[in-house]
Parts: structure tokens; C-alpha cells; sequence
């Protein structure tokens, strides 16, 4: 995949991720304002609810049952009986009025007592007053018994009463949420409840309720209450976010896919340029060789045909080295190495390495701190010998002139920090730095030819040997530090 398609496919998954999260949070909040609207109207119905209830209770408790106990004959003595002046005079009364159109007089002495005169039986009855309607219901199915039934209507809205079934109401459609109430009679404030926690974030609804008159308007006032309606909308704002998630993670992973993908060609470009490269200078050294024993006569001339030889002869050794490193990097990945590991010193194994190197490059400069006089742990020697070997040799090859070399044992482990002054890596690139075939970026160029093995072959040693081994770019230094089990 060239640049501009890679590019195009990064415009696409951006935009499609933008798209999906504002379709997201725009279903949200949607769904935000339904389950508000639903908030608001299950208030609105606990309280008209809450407002029936005490209607039908205050109905229930204003009912009153006369019923008749004992009967008096007529012409019995007024005064003997425990009334006032209205049934003394009754008498009186019925000679001033029209008997007919009178059916009796009713007097109570107290709440639950009095006497009732009845025109057409022309006799007193003693009465009794039972209230609620429980009780009237129950006096109507006893027989033999007179009553008379009377219900009172009261107008008068009790907060004190009316405050707990709000209360219930709302306990029971679990909103559990403060609330002001509000009494208005002709546009005036006639009564309240709880005043002083009015806010000006509080929401209003007034009742619908039947059993306000028209003058009369009950309102309730409750707080925004935004946890509990983000409560109620939970679930589908956490699938709506899971999926989210899901779709942005798949299209990020399939874009990682793709730029994998992409540096993956970029890296078998640039390894079959290297192998071209680096094949094809002892292929051609070998051809040159053969031609030039061909172009005089070989026999006569022994020395020259030797020279030639041995030159061909180490043009074959240097491809058969390389050879063996593009197999041997194959053999990393799978479980066909075998370690060979054995108790090491390894002190005199790293500084013979410093030595070589210092004898092949007289004008670098090498410092070694190396601490311990022997130090044995178990290793294979020779992918041991070869992992801190690719370091030092990558620290000639691309590093700079001071280069130090630092052997440190502690209670359950050594750390090996190779170290140089060069500053041809950058953060860029160390998190691919010991990836296989990766080769610092320089363009169409490479100062120094290589497979881009020697870094991934010391991590994979290293990680067989259970230790670890990680880029340190700080002061102005490229370090390499090393970390190997030490029992």
C-alpha cells in the first residue's frame, strides 16, 4: 500500500470514528431528554395520584351515619330531656308553620348524640352519630336499623396530611427527590410547604387533578434531579459506550493492521535492497576472480591463480556467513534453538570482546567499568558471546567515539549497560529498535549495509535467557542495558 492510499484510509477510519461518536452522543442525549420528559411526568402523575388519595380519604372521614336508638312518645315532657330551647319549642313552632311541609327536626346535643323529631311518626327518636365510611358501610347491612347517611365536603387542602401520600407516591415510583408545594387560590399564594428550599434550577408541575375547583391551582417545584435520570437512561448510555469502544477499537486495529502491514513491505523492500547489496559485491568479486584465471594462463602463473583463488574462496566464506544469519534468524522464532547453558564467567568473555575491538578501531575510545574480578552465571556461551558482540559492534558501526562498557552484580541479578556518545537514534525510533529487519530510516541510503538482524537476535538471546534488555536515550547517550538473572 503506497503513501496516499495508507492516507486515505486514515482520512476514512477518522471520520468514520468522529461520525460514530456524535451519532452516539446525540442518540444520548436524545434519549437524555426522553427519560427527563419521563421524570417530569411521573412526578406530575405522583402528584395527582397523591391528590385523589387524599380527596378519597377526606371523603371517607367526613362521613356520617345517623341512626335511631330509642323513640319517645310525643307528648312526653320536653323538659325532662336533655336538649336546648329548639326542640322545647317545637310545639310552638309547629302551631306557627305548616305541619305538612315540615318532615321533622334534627337537634345534636354533643359529636355523637341528640334527637330527632319526625313529623309524619309524631314522635322523638334519641340518634346517634357513627362517622367514616368503614362504619356506614357496615350499618347498611344490619336490618331493622334506620339511618341516615350524610357526606361532607371539605375544601380545605391540609398539607400536613397531603405532604406524606406525595411522599409515598414518589417512594413508590423511586424518586427520591426533595419538593415544594404550593396552594393557589385566584392567582394567590394561599398556602405552601416547605419554602425555603426553592432553588432556580427547580422544575414545576401543576396538578390536573378533578377535585380542584377552577380558582385553585396546586403546584409542585423539585430539583433537576440529573443523576437520577441519568440513572434511569444507565444501561442504554453503557451499551451505546461499549459499542462505541468496539467500533473505535476495531477500526484502530485494523488501522494498526494496515501500518503493520505497510512497514512490513517497506521492511522486505529494504532487506532484499540489502541482501541485493551485500550479495552482490562478493558475487561479483568471484566473477571478476574466475574471469581474470580465465584471461591468462593459470598454469604458468601459480601465484597469480592463488591469489585469485583465495580471494573467491573468501568471497564464499563471506556469503555463507550471511547465509547462515538470515537461517539463524529464521531458527529465533521457533522452538528449533537449542541453548546449550553452563556456568560462565563472563567477565573475561566481555572484556576479550573490548580488546578486539580496540585493536580494530585504534581511533575510538573504549572505558570499561566492570566491577566484579569473575562473575559465573548460566548462559550459552556462544549466543551469550554474540548478543553482547551485535551491541558493541552496533556502537562502532553507528555510534560515536567514546564508547564504555559497565558489568554491575546485585542480590539476584547483573546489569551489562553498553554505552556511547552517538546520537543516531532518536525516540522515534526506540520502540522499534529491536524489531526484525529494522533498519534506522536514512532514506535510499545506508552508511553501513546490514539485515537489520543484529539488535532483534541479542533481544530474542536475552529473552531466552529470561532477562531483558531495553533502550536508555538520556544524556546525551545511547545505552543499552542489560538484566540477567543471578541466583
Amino acid at each position: 500500500m503506497n503513501e496516499q492510499k495508507y492516507r486515505w484510509v486514515l482520512y476514512l477510519i477518522i471520520t468514520t470514528t468522529v461520525l460514530t461518536i456524535v451519532v452516539q452522543c446525540y442518540w444520548n442525549y436524545k434519549n437524555y431528554l426522553l427519560n427527563k420528559q419521563n421524570f417530569v411526568n411521573q412526578v406530575q402523575l405522583s402528584l395527582d395520584n397523591a391528590l385523589d388519595t387524599y380527596y378519597a380519604e377526606l371523603a371517607e372521614s367526613n362521613n356520617m351515619t345517623i341512626i335511631e336508638t330509642d323513640s319517645i312518645a310525643f307528648s312526653h315532657n320536653f323538659k325532662e330531656l336533655k336538649t336546648d330551647s329548639v326542640i322545647r319549642d317545637i310545639k310552638h313552632d309547629l302551631r306557627s308553620v305548616d305541619i305538612k311541609s315540615i318532615s321533622g327536626y334534627t337537634q345534636f346535643t354533643d359529636s355523637s348524640n341528640g334527637y330527632h323529631f319526625s313529623n309524619d311518626k309524631n314522635h322523638i327518636s334519641k340518634i346517634k352519630v357513627i362517622r367514616g365510611k368503614k362504619a356506614s358501610d357496615s350499618i347498611k347491612l344490619l336490618k331493622g336499623i334506620t339511618s341516615i347517611f350524610i357526606s361532607i365536603k371539605n375544601d380545605t387542602l391540609d398539607f400536613s396530611k397531603l405532604n406524606p401520600l406525595v411522599k409515598s407516591e414518589l417512594k413508590r415510583k423511586q424518586l427520591n427527590i426533595d419538593f415544594v408545594l404550593k396552594h393557589f387560590k385566584n392567582d394567590s399564594l394561599y398556602n405552601v410547604y416547605n419554602i425555603e428550599n426553592i432553588k432556580p434550577n427547580f422544575l414545576k408541575a401543576q396538578s390536573k387533578s378533578t377535585f380542584l375547583k377552577q380558582n385553585e391551582l396546586l403546584e409542585i417545584a423539585y430539583p433537576n434531579a440529573t443523576h437520577i435520570i441519568l440513572k434511569q437512561g444507565l444501561s442504554s448510555i453503557l451499551i451505546s459506550t461499549l459499542l462505541v469502544i468496539a467500533i473505535i477499537s476495531s477500526l484502530f486495529y485494523l488501522l494498526k493492521i494496515i501500518k503493520n502491514q505497510k512497514q512490513l513491505a517497506e521492511i522486505k523492500n529494504d532487506l532484499i535492497s540489502n541482501i541485493t547489496h551485500e550479495f552482490k559485491t562478493p558475487i561479483a568479486t568471484i566473477g571478476v576472480a574466475l574471469e581474470s584465471i580465465n584471461s591468462f594462463n593459470a598454469i604458468d602463473d601459480k601465484e597469480k591463480t592463488k591469489k585469485y583463488i583465495k580471494m573467491s574462496s573468501n568471497q564464499l566464506s563471506k556469503l555463507n556467513v550471511m547465509v547462515e544469519k538470515l537461517l539463524e534468524t529464521a531458527t529465533l522464532d521457533s522452538e528449533l534453538l537449542e541453548f546449550n547453558k553452563e556456568y560462565v564467567d563472563i567477565v573475561p568473555v566481555i572484556e576479550t570482546l573490548i580488546s578486539r575491538y580496540k585493536i580494530h578501531n585504534p581511533k575510538k575510545s573504549f572505558t570499561d567499568f566492570i566491577k566484579p574480578e569473575s562473575l559465573n552465571i548460566q548462559v550459552d556461551k556462544f549466543h551469550f558471546e554474540n548478543a553482547i558482540n551485535n551491541i558493541l559492534d552496533n556502537a562502532i558501526k553507528y555510534g560515536g567515539d567514546e564508547i564504555s562498557v559497565e558489568l554491575v552484580k546485585s542480590s539476584n541479578q547483573i546489569n551489562i549497560s553498553i554505552s556511547d556518545n552517538g546520537n543516531t537514534l532518536k525516540p522515534e525510533n526506540k520502540q522499534r529498535i529491536f524489531e526484525k529487519f529494522y533498519r534506522i530510516p536514512k532514506g535510499n541510503t545506508h552508511d553501513v549495509k546490514g539485515f537489520g538482524i543484529g539488535l532483534y537476535y541479542t533481544k530474542t538471546i536475552i529473552d531466552k535467557h529470561n532477562g531483558s534488555i531495553y533502550l536508555d536515550l538520556k544524556n546525551n547517550l545511547t545505552t543499552f542495558k542489560i538484566s540477567l538473572p543471578h541466583e
